[in-house]
């Protein structure tokens, strides 16, 4: 009787294990969502292939001129088509530039949402609406993005850095033939401000062709 007994109250014990894992999955899942349609970010797995638009279709491939004075860089991710870094006297600062493939990276308000995310304003509190704009360059419709408050990082599944006081960020999520393409300058806020007028010129320049 005492062995049955044991045995039952391992199998109850197994059990509600399971099902605890379960939850608290399902919970962690929740809390780092990504926008639809943008590929995972993060985590121990292999990075995601990203491809690079059609060759041999350079309408579907978006160029740009790069600011004066700021540094092209070898890309941190394949995610990134390209990388810049910048100087000012707040501190360097960072331009990266996104393209998820064809279908890929999720919508334009989600991705501002999730930009404005990764910032807190007072007390630690999240920074609210996130100042939004939209303008066409050529025919290209593009949504303007500015956050400012203290970064704290933090994307899908990865972990959130350390955080730094008084940061900003200047996003512009361009609408491409098959998908979007994200320009986030980020940084902090004197270097930002300083180089406002050359990130929008870098947008405004922006048109489909192949890159050289």
């Amino acid at each position: 009787m005492q062995g049955r007994r044991v045995l039952a109250l391992g199998i109850v014990l197994a059990v509600f294990s399971v099902m605890l894992g379960g939850v608290r999955e399902k919970a962690s899942g929740q809390a780092n969502q990504l926008p639809p349609g943008h590929p995972p970010v993060g985590g121990s797995g292999p990075r995601p292939v990203i491809p690079a638009p059609p060759a041999d279709a350079g309408r579907q491939e978006l160029v740009w001129k790069t600011p004066a004075g700021w540094v092209q860089e070898a890309p941190a991710s394949s995610m990134r088509r390209a990388q810049y870094r910048i100087s000012g006297s707040g501190g360097p600062a960072e331009c990266a530039v996104f393209y998820f493939g064809p279908g890929q990276g999720g919508d334009g308000e989600s991705n501002a949402a999730r930009w404005a995310a990764q910032f807190r304003g007072g007390a630690g509190k999240p920074v609210g609406d996130v100042k939004r704009s939209t303008i066409k360059v050529g025919d290209i419709p593009v949504l303007m993005v500015e956050v400012a408050g203290t970064y704290v990082g933090g994307m899908g599944g990865s972990p959130t850095g350390p955080e730094r006081a008084n940061y900003m960020l200047l996003g512009a999520i361009a609408e491409g033939p098959d998908a979007n393409w994200f320009f986030r300058v980020i940084g902090p806020r004197a270097t930002i401000n300083a180089q406002r007028a050359a990130f929008e010129e870098m947008i405004r320049s922006i048109r489909r062709g192949k890159a050289t």
